[in-house]
């Protein structure tokens, strides 16, 4: 039953090996027995990307659905003027929830979803590296969207608009739980957002085909590395702002409160540094699907590869240039608003540079006028002239004249539906065979095409005029005579056409997606790159050697071959799932990443934490803090079981080449992951001192208020030594387990013991200093800022300490040793980034006072 046999195998350069090792015939019967999903209720617990790729994307589109129908009222409350459909508290909460289920519930996890399924599948892995993370952040995006849209149902919805502007959204003048609903599950949602852009960073730079070099990776994943970074750099800032604004409600902490030093526009700068790149962070991942699709219906490469890639990397670069775009009318001083307006036209050249290199690939080919190729022209109509009237709003003068009108919203509109949702449909219609028996249907598709198309243009482009002639936005109902009834009649009539083509959509899906993990549609477009190999739940059989950007019309054969097991990891060599690491910039084989399957930790870990958020809305404190501490101990628990060590030496992955089984160090796939966290931390505090400098500028006399009685220099200095000597203890112990100096291991758990004594009275003499100066964070914005600085590393001392003591646990265990450190190395780059952090608090803190003359 177990008779090896030999067949031909490929090596590194993808030329066959004469004398290929024998091979076990049950080598495939193995490697799906370790890829079998689990059966009945625990199907709910499948972790891998062909299961929770398709059930985020399916989610995606459901909160699609539910902000169109939000939509549809609002669009009948307008149709005809002085209408008492809704009342305008209803209309507040849903114009309000509209926004915000299409931004943070559709638009950012539609894209992100996508990657999910289909990211492994163009990069011929097994899966993405941290399939549990996946599941946890579907999980909480699932149970924590669906319970905050519930709340439209009960009257308790946000109705302060999706921007949350204080101080509409303060204490003051919002005292229910509405705006709290917004800060607490949004800001939550975010982070979901960041767990899964950490996993695309990984998942891109690590696990790669073989020869994927840089220079030939899809565009697609390009995009969804831009994507990620933008992700990991600018939502920080939205989940700082929402904290921010959180304190201020339930403590009275008055960050953006003027007549007690803050300022409300702290939030306009913290929310638009986050919401402008946003537009781009959903556009950059829709025209890397543009990017694959046209080739493919081309039957060309893809014109001007390097210059998109340049363009992607540009429009991700300068998109954090432009968030005052969206202040002009504040009264910025002219010189800002001049930079801030160049770049804003700036951006729109990287844009353009995509557009034609797409219109070029169609030249240089023969386009089919399928459906994909349909949605695509569309979008690239609708995102032009969003992109046109984006460089009228770009001009100051212009904006002054527009801001707060219709203009606004129709220009709005044709960006993220041009730029987003086009490419999303023709994205369904093109990829769909990827994971179905059945394609979808052609003529259905013409149909949906048609309906969405001529009802985007029949909404939206009259709401340009009606904006011109001097309709504001976000009203409930208009008085008779102001020439804007026909106008918003036939926008009325046009979006209910987009919901016709909605709908026949989902009739199409119905009726044709079969969802399947070994016999799809197959090849349908004969597009060249991999997500169109045989795959099934372990994706592709092999992992191939990849020779251009098109392997699939480059490599005749390589189907056939990846699929008979001819290349890479034809089975299992540990026993359990795993994939192949490959090195970031030319993809050669490093080592096999033993993948984490199916468990209950990551389900229950997100469903608590999605309960720790949303109680925490209705002031369920202790049930709240209960539920936080159950996703703290099921996510210890997931974390315990990973980390396996090396579990056999190292393997032979096919073509005589041999690889380790486990990592440590820069080449571990975790080390990367902690750096991108590392990343977002960063930028959080960045965020956070600027408001601190920033709430100094607006009140430079009072930054202390007088009487103030400042701390002196010895405290904060003996702080930042315990900061320091905590991390001197930390690399005294990572010595100490190399074997360095001949010092016996076993003084690892002490040194790590000291350092988390070290490091928590560090931040417990920080506070208490403060504490002793009789400062208050309710009296000025002043203590609000300190406190929050204090605050915030509070909380990095805590998940530290956490991680220490979890560290020493599995050295007591036995599952830390000289080799086995992966756990260690983790816990020493996040303990020196909070020593870091802490030092630069401190600094801020106590120095800056000083140094402005305030003490």
């Amino acid at each position: 039953m177990n008779v090896p046999e030999t067949q031909k195998s490929f090596g590194r350069d993808g030329s066959e090996f004469p004398n290929p090792l024998p091979r076990p015939k049950d080598e495939l019967q193995k490697l799906k027995r370790a890829w079998e999903p689990p059966r009945g209720l625990s199907f709910i617990t499948a972790v891998n990307n062909t299961y929770v790729g398709q059930w985020y994307v399916g989610t995606a589109f459901l909160f699609f659905v539910l902000a169109g129908i939000l939509s549809l009222i609002m669009r009948a409350q307008l149709a005809a003027p002085e209408s008492d459909l809704v009342s305008h508290s209803l209309y507040n909460q849903l114009f309000t929830m509209h926004g915000t289920v299409m931004m943070f519930l559709f638009a950012v996890p539609a894209v992100e979803a996508a990657s999910v399924y289909l990211l492994p599948n163009m990069q011929a892995a097994r899966d993405l590296p941290f399939p549990r993370l996946s599941a946890y952040a579907f999980w909480a995006y699932f149970v924590g969207g669906l319970v905050f849209f519930t709340t439209i149902f009960f009257g308790l919805a946000p109705n302060s608009g999706w921007f949350m502007y204080p101080p509409l959204s303060s204490l003051k003048y919002s005292p229910a739980d509405n705006a709290d609903w917004w800060l607490l599950g949004i800001g939550f949602i975010e982070i979901s957002a960041i767990a899964g852009a950490i996993e695309i960073i990984v998942g891109v730079m690590k696990t790669r085909a073989v020869g994927m070099s840089l220079d030939k990776m899809p565009i697609y994943s390009w995009a969804m590395l831009v994507f990620a970074a933008m992700i990991i750099v600018g939502f920080p800032a939205i989940i700082l702002g929402t904290l921010l604004l959180e304190l201020e409600r339930a403590f009275d902490w008055p960050f953006f409160i003027a007549e007690r030093g803050g300022d409300p526009l702290l939030w306009q700068h913290l929310f638009w540094f986050f919401g402008h790149p946003e537009v781009y962070i959903i556009f950059i991942p829709a025209t890397g699907m543009v990017s694959m699709i046209v080739p493919a219906m081309a039957q060309t490469p893809l014109v001007g590869y390097r210059f998109i890639v340049l363009a992607l990397v540009a429009t991700g670069f300068l998109s954090f240039g432009l968030w005052v775009h969206h202040m002009f009318a504040t009264g910025l001083p002219k010189m800002s608003l001049s930079f801030f307006s160049a770049a804003s036209t700036a951006v729109a050249v990287p844009s353009g540079i995509q557009v034609f290199a797409w219109i070029a690939t169609i030249a240089s080919g023969r386009m089919n006028l399928t459906t994909p190729s349909l949605f695509i022209i569309g979008f690239l109509f609708i995102f032009t002239l969003g992109g046109l009237t984006g460089v009228m709003v770009a001009m100051a003068p212009f904006d002054w004249q527009a801001h707060d009108t219709y203009f606004i919203v129709a220009h709005l509109h044709y960006v993220l539906i041009g730029g987003m949702v086009f490419p999303l449909f023709a994205a369904f219609y093109y990829w769909v065979p990827v994971a179905s028996t059945r394609a979808l249907s052609e003529c259905v598709g013409r149909w949906v095409f048609g309906l969405m198309f001529v009802g985007v243009n029949v909404t939206f482009f009259p709401m340009h005029i009606t904006g011109l002639i001097g309709m504001p936005r976000r009203v409930y109902t208009y008085p008779v005579g102001m020439g804007w009834d026909e106008l918003n009649l036939i926008s009325t009539v046009g979006a209910f056409m987009i919901a016709a083509g909605v709908a026949l959509f989902i009739y199409d899906m119905i009726r044709n997606f079969r969802p399947t993990l070994d016999d799809n549609a197959g090849n349908v477009w004969n597009a060249g790159t991999l997500e169109w190999l045989p795959n099934s739940n372990y994706g592709t059989r092999t992992i191939p050697v990849v020779k251009s950007r098109e392997p699939l019309w480059d490599q005749p054969g390589l189907a056939d071959d990846v699929d008979a097991g001819r290349y890479y990891l034809p089975g299992t060599v540990t026993g359990g799932r795993e994939t192949l690491v490959t090195s970031p910039f030319d993809a050669r084989p490093q080592y096999i990443l033993q993948v984490p399957g199916p468990g209950w930790q990551p389900f229950l870990a997100a469903v608590f934490t999605a309960a720790f958020f949303l109680l925490l809305t209705v002031k369920a404190v202790i049930l709240s803090a209960i539920c936080g501490v159950l996703a703290l101990g099921f996510v210890i628990w997931w974390l315990w079981e990973t980390d396996l060590g090396p579990i056999r030496p190292p393997a032979d992955i096919g073509g005589g080449l041999t690889v380790p089984v486990y990592v440590t160090g820069s080449m571990n796939h975790s080390w990367w992951a902690m750096i991108a966290l590392m990343v977002v931390c960063g930028m959080i505090f960045t965020c956070l001192v600027f408001s601190y400098l920033f709430l100094w500028l607006v009140n430079p006399a009072s930054w202390p208020p007088s009487g103030t009685v400042m701390p002196g220099f010895l405290p904060g200095s003996t702080a930042g030594g315990l900061y320091v000597a905590s991390a001197i203890l930390v690399a005294v112990a990572s010595r100490h387990l190399r074997g360095d100096d001949r010092r016996s291991p076993s003084s690892v758990p002490l040194l790590l013991a000291g350092a988390v004594v070290l490091l928590a009275t560090g931040s417990t003499l920080d506070l208490w200093t403060h504490w002793q100066t009789a400062l208050s964070p309710s009296a000025h914005a002043y203590g609000a800022a300190v406190y929050g600085i204090i605050a915030f590393q509070i909380l990095f001392v805590g998940t530290s300490v956490i991680m220490g003591l979890y560290t020493i646990a599995r050295w007591l265990a036995g599952k830390l040793d000289s080799v086995r450190r992966a756990t260690f190395d983790n816990t020493m780059l996040f303990w020196y980034y909070t020593v870091g952090q802490g030092t630069a608090g401190l600094l801020v803190v106590y120095g800056f006072p000083k140094l402005v003359g305030g003490a």
